[in-house]
Order: structure tokens, then sequence, then C-alpha cells
């Protein structure tokens, strides 16, 4: 590795130099330099330095004091860089180059744009209208919604009592929440908004502990200021006035040229920049291929006395064609409201209040009833988008492929954000017939499209694995594992927008498939073969290079349909619902125990008769804590509600056995008998989502029942529980004519229950979020 001297930089000037101080252009490419030799003490005597070129080495970052103070022109090609904040140390740089720095992503060069004013040209691009986008029209409006965040959950939280740690603690909290909170923009820049939304908010936070320790004078001291002022700007008039008349009258007396005199008093200038907010939509032409027959999701074990057939397969799909390939955006149903608007931030508290209750007035929440079974009141959620991202052939008349599934992105928790990670992810993965989609649900952007030609989707689930680069450093990233009916699991890096491998995991269809929340590169894969398999995936090198492992294989006696690890112990036990019943399994991975294992438990439900049954389809199956399982379908017209430390019994360990599930509450949803209208939940805010035969949507509030529930004896009857509210499907219109007949195949929300998310048996994915 070649260090940098004196001697080098002399013999690397342009042209060749003999004092450091000369140097306006240096290039230090294809030297193998890395950030510790880039010395401060040797580059500050560089001080008319104007062109550095640093292309093609190994520099993870640059140092903060490197002392250029005439830097105009730096490339930075082929690096390694991570960071790009300490590209502020060149205020003259209007030149900047970093491409194919696989860590820097379109959030950085937003920040770049906001801390280099003098930037024109960024990676060969004139961004001269968009930087000054950047820094005005994108930081007015998130100074916005930071303030307006403030009125609505931290403006009585702030008084002259607090002492330091409450202050400090006050600032984390608020920090905190706006940057979970405030939205603007692409999900591809979140990392940029929140780095903003954090200098914004303590900078706002500061303003106003500064105002309180420095209250404002009265009006009378006001008024007594602005004449002080006025008199002194009167005075220094006069003596301007005064001073051109002396030198006039010294110019003429002397008759030599003219001298004008400086004035004291400086021009204020008032700009304003006004500019609207463009949303462009970048559509793909696709050329025609073939694309198979649609056909029942089960067409493979059906049955023809059951309803699934005639439910699955009266839609049949006209015959489209489509290449493998990736689009921005599919097609899109006319939104039913649109609430989005500019706004200027008022100061006043009066008219910030105006705004939110027009806001209240203007909303038109598709929800009923206003308030739950027991008095409570409901949350509010805004229907905000209706994507038809997943036609073939980008048909926007097609309103036949079904979508089976919907999972958000987790956040991640180390890796090149400097910021603090929110709880929670904007971006969703669906998936339906041939496509698996990203989508933002703040904006409901299509953000990626990954197709694959005569292939049906019905999973998929997120891991975070930590890969290694070439020089050993350690990133954390996303892949996304999708599945379906050719029982091929799909592995994409989505930071790279590459689909790097695939694992033929099962003869016949993938119906659902999990990772593992214990270790990341195990997968769970459900098949129509009767067999759970679980997977370790392994972790890919630099190049992609992956081995697959089937570490264990769970017997079911039919087609599992929804499976779950257990949360108190993820890496013991694993619940299936299944065509014929709901069981368990032993997943420790122990020597002693057979590679090719069959169920340890199976679960009794009541049916409608009420008798303990075993024998019935189990389409819903999730967690709602530690404990409390929710399922269905053994009884029409109801979720189970059960707990699993007391169903599943130590006794009798090492045999096969059938218990009794110690239901805990039912809870009331549709009398229909359709199946695979599956349901989910949302631990950290305790609700229950199910979709049904007419697009509705029940959600159920339990925040107030599961005290109650869990100190229930098993002997007394089963609570019944309604719905907290139910979403009614808005009236949309496909080619002039009302969408109706639709199915919601599933429901699912964010970690937080910011968005909520139902996807339908009409190629129609539709987007809520709480008001």
């Amino acid at each position: 590795m070649s260090k940098i001297t004196t001697e080098l930089l002399l013999e690397r000037a342009v042209p060749k130099s003999t004092r450091l101080r000369k140097i306006k252009i240096l290039n230090l490419s294809r030297l193998q330099i890395a950030t510790e030799d880039l010395e401060p003490q040797l580059f500050s005597h560089l001080r008319h330095l104007q062109e550095l070129d640093l292309s093609d080495n190994l520099l993870e970052r640059l140092p903060d004091n490197l002392s250029l103070p005439n830097l105009r022109i730096l490339n930075c090609n082929n690096n390694q860089l991570e960071d790009v904040t300490a590209l502020q140390q060149f205020p003259q740089l209007e030149e900047l180059s970093y491409m194919n720095n696989v860590y820097l992503t379109a959030s950085d060069d937003y920040k770049v744009m906001f801390l280099l004013q003098n930037l024109r040209q960024l990676n060969g691009k004139d961004v001269t209208k968009l930087a000054n986008h950047v820094r005005v029209v994108n930081s007015r409006e998130l100074t916005s919604r930071v303030t307006a965040h403030w009125g609505k959950n931290f403006r009585n939280q702030l008084s002259k009592t607090l002492s330091p740690e409450q202050l400090k603690s006050i600032r984390k909290k608020f920090v905190k929440s706006a940057q979970a909170h405030v939205a603007y923009g692409p999900s591809s820049l979140s990392d940029f908004t929140r780095w903003r939304v954090k200098m914004i908010a303590e900078e706002f936070l500061t303003s106003l502990i500064n105002q309180e320790d420095n209250p404002a004078p009265e009006a009378g001291e006001k008024e007594e200021e602005e004449e002080e002022e006025k008199e002194e700007e009167e005075e220094e008039e006069e003596k301007d006035k005064i001073a051109e008349s002396m030198a006039e009258t010294e110019n003429k007396a002397a008759s030599k040229g003219t001298v004008t005199p400086s004035k004291r008093k400086g021009a204020r200038s008032r700009g304003g920049a006004a500019s609207k907010r463009s949303r462009s939509q970048s559509s793909s032409k696709e050329e025609p291929s073939p694309s198979p027959k649609k056909t029942s999701r089960l067409q493979d074990e059906r049955r023809p006395e059951e309803q699934r057939a005639s439910r699955l397969q009266t839609k049949e799909s006209q015959t489209a064609q489509d290449p493998e390939g990736a689009h921005r955006n599919g097609g899109r149903l006319p939104k039913a409201h649109s609430h989005k608007r500019s706004r200027k931030q008022k100061q006043e508290d009066k008219e910030e209040e105006e705004e939110e209750e027009e806001e209240e007035d203007e909303k038109d929440v598709c929800s009923s009833p206003a308030k739950d079974s027991e008095g409570e009141e409901t949350i509010s959620l805004e229907p905000v988008h209706f994507l038809q991202c997943h036609s073939k052939g980008n048909n926007r008349d097609d309103f036949k492929t079904q979508l089976w599934a919907c999972v958000f992105e987790p956040p991640l928790d180390c890796g090149t954000r400097k910021d603090p990670v929110v709880s929670s992810s904007r971006t969703a993965a669906t998936c339906g017939g041939d496509s698996v989609c990203l989508v933002n649900c703040e904006t409901g952007i299509v953000l990626k499209k990954y197709k694959v030609t005569g292939e049906e989707f019905f999973t998929v689930t997120w891991t975070t694995l930590t890969m290694v680069t070439n020089d050993g450093r350690k990133k954390r990233h996303n892949v996304l594992a999708a599945a379906g009916r050719r029982g091929i699991v799909k592995l994409i890096h989505v930071a790279a927008d590459y689909c790097y491998g695939e694992i033929k995991a099962h003869k016949k269809p993938i119906a659902t498939a999990c990772f593992s929340p214990v270790t990341e590169t195990h997968l769970f894969t459900a098949s129509y073969d009767k067999k759970i398999c679980v997977w370790d995936i392994g972790v890919p090198d630099c190049d992609y290079n992956f081995k697959e492992r089937q570490l264990m294989v769970l017997e079911t006696v039919d087609t599992p349909l929804r499976i779950a690890l257990v949360p108190s112990c993820p890496d013991r036990y694993l619940v299936a619902g299944c065509e014929k019943g709901c069981f368990a399994w032993d997943i420790r991975l122990d020597e002693k125990q057979p590679k090719n294992r069959p169920h340890d438990v199976e679960f009794q439900f009541p049916d409608d008769e009420g008798n303990e049954t075993s024998s019935h389809r189990v389409d819903g199956l999730a967690f709602l804590n530690e404990d409390i399982v929710v399922s269905k379908s053994s009884k029409t017209g109801s979720i189970n509600l059960w707990s699993w430390s007391r169903s599943f019994k130590e006794q009798g360990k090492g045999s096969r056995r059938t218990v009794q599930a110690v239901i805990l509450a039912e809870l009331e949803w549709s009398s229909t008998d359709l199946p695979y209208l599956t349901l989910s939940t949302c631990p950290t805010e305790e609700y229950v989502f199910c979709g049904d035969e007419k697009g509705s949507v029940w959600l159920y509030d339990l925040s107030n029942h599961l005290s109650a529930l869990s100190a229930a004896r098993e002997d007394r009857a089963a609570k019944r529980i309604g719905p907290s509210q139910v979403l009614k499907w808005p009236e949309l219109k496909a080619n002039g004519e009302p969408l109706t007949d639709v199915l919601v195949n599933n429901v699912v929300a964010d970690p937080s229950f910011t968005y909520l998310v139902a996807l339908t048996d009409v190629n129609i994915a539709a987007i809520w979020k709480k008001a």
C-alpha cells in the first residue's frame, strides 16, 4: 500500500511542483489509499489545492480536518465510502463525483446537496435546481411537519420548571418520535429524511428552550425598541448624506476623478422560491410472452366437493405475455380521496389548530361503527392508495390476479445508516401472480417489481443478513425470500436490486414461508407436498456465492397453510395450521432426534355443535403475544383466541398426542364459509385483523381484554368479543363500472400500526393510514 508523503504529493501534482502550497491539481488515484493514509497535517499545506482525484482507492470515509479551503473539484469514484457528511468541510466544492461506492444511496446525494451550498455538479449531472429544492422547499416542508408534530404531541410538556435531565429526556423523545412519524418524499430517501428531521427537531427545540429562558419583551417595550431603532437608522442616514456631500465638495475642488462612499446601512434582500412538488411516474413497455392460465391456488390438491375450487376457479385469466424484468410502477386506480396538501407552517398556535380542524373535517374514513361494542372510541383510518401493481403484462384491465401475502420490510439496526432506527418501515413487499412488488405505503409508489414468467407467488418473507465485503468488513442487508407454485425460493438482495440465488425447496407449490427470529439464515417453507422443510440459506459472499443446507423435514398429515414460531421459544416449537387440523413440532436441532419428524401435538377445537374436533381446516394462524394464539376456522363466524402454554402440556413427552386447545375467547367474524381469508396480528398494538368476502376489514382491539383473558379459568365459557370497527370497501370503479364482489385474502399492518394493507382477489392492494 502506498503511503502518502511530501515527495509523492509533489510527484503526483499536475503539473509537477516543487512546493506543496503551489499545487492546484492533484491526482492520487489508483494508489490503494485507505482512510488512515490521508494525514491532515500533511494536507494542511495544500492551501491552494482546487482539484483532487481520489478515485479507485480503498477509502471508507474522509478525515474531518483535511483543511482544503479552496477545493472545488473532488473525484471519489470507485471507493468504499459509507458516509458523506465529512464533505461539508469543503464549502467551496462545485463538482463532486462518487460513483460506484456501493454503500452510498440516493439519501447521501440529498445530504451532499444540502451540505454543500456551492455544488453545481454531482456524479456528472447538473443538480443546481434540485439542490435548491432540497435546501429550500424540502427543508421548509420538513420544518413545517416537525413543528406540527411538536404542537400536536409535545406542546404541553415544556415548562420553565423542568430540570436539565427532564429537558434532555423530552428532547430525546421528541427527536425519536419526529423521526418515526414525520415523512416526506419517497421511501428511498427515508434515511435523508430522518437525518434532516433529527437536525430540524433539535434546532426547533433549542429555539423553544431559548424563548422560555429569554421571554419576548412586553408590547410597550417593543414599541420603545422600534422607535430607538428608527432614530438610530435616521441618524445613520443623515451621517451618510453629510459624508457624501463632503466627498462631492472635495472632488469638485480637486477635479480628480470620483469617489463612491460605502454605505453603512446594509440592504436587506428578500428572496422567496416557489416551486411545485411534482411526482414522476415511469412506465416500461414490455414485449409479450406466454403466461400460464390462471387456476386455483390449490389446483394440484383440489377436491370436487370443496368450495375453494368453486371460489378460485371462477376467475380465469386471459393469456398475457411478459418477460422477466423490473418495473418502477404498476397500474394504479384513482384514489378514493386525496388529503395531501402543502401548507406553510404558521407560528401562531391559533392558525395551527385551525389547520388541524380542517384536516379532521376533510377526512372521509370508511369505518363503522364509530365506537366499539364497549363504547370506546375507535381509531381513525384513512384510505390513501388503491394499487393495481401485479397486473399480467401490465394490463390495466386485469382484475383477476389474486394477491396473497404482504410483509413490511424490517428496519436495519446497524450498517451504513448513522441515524437512530425507527421501529417500523413504510416499505411493504406484496406478492401475487407472477410478480413481487415493493411499495412505499406513504406515497403509493411501487419502488421495485420483480417478475418471473410462469410463476405464481404465494408468500414473501424478510430476513437481515450480515454480509462480509471484500476487505472483511461486515454489513447488514435486508434479503427477501419469495416462493409459490413452482416450489422454488427466490432470494433477492433488495438494496442491490438483484436476485442472487434460488433454492429448489419442494416439488410442489410452497404455500407459506417464514424466517427464524433467532437465527437469521434459517428459513421454514411449508408445501403442498405435506412437508415443512427447515433450511439454512447461508450468507452470500461478496460475489453472491452461497450454499443452502436442509436441516430438518417436518411431516404433516395434510397441506400446511399457515406456520408460526412460538414467540416464547422460537428455536424450539413451531405451530402449523393445515387443511386437516392444527399441529405442533419440536424443531430443536438435536442430533439425537431424526431429521424427518412427525408432529408432537394435535390440537382440538370446538365445532358448530360444540363438539371437540381436530379434523378441520385452519387457514388463519398467528400469535398475538408470547402466549395467545389466534386461529380460524373450526367454527363458522368466529375466530379463536387460545393459550399456547395451557394447551401444550409437557406430559406424554416423546409420543404423538391430541390435546384440547384452551379457548380464551371467540372473536365475532363473518358467517362466510369461504376458505383462505387469512388473519394477522399486530402484537405491539394488540390488534387482530381479518378480511371477509364483501371486501370489508375487521379490526379487533384487544388491549383492554388481554389481562382478563390471561387470568380466566379454563372451565369458564369462552367470551364473545365483537370487532372494534369494520372498514367497508369503498366505492371504486373500473372502466366506468363499480368494482364489486371483492374478497380480502389478507390484511397486514406494520409493527407500529401506521399503515394497514389489504390484499384482494381482484388485483388491488388497498392501503389505509392511521390519521
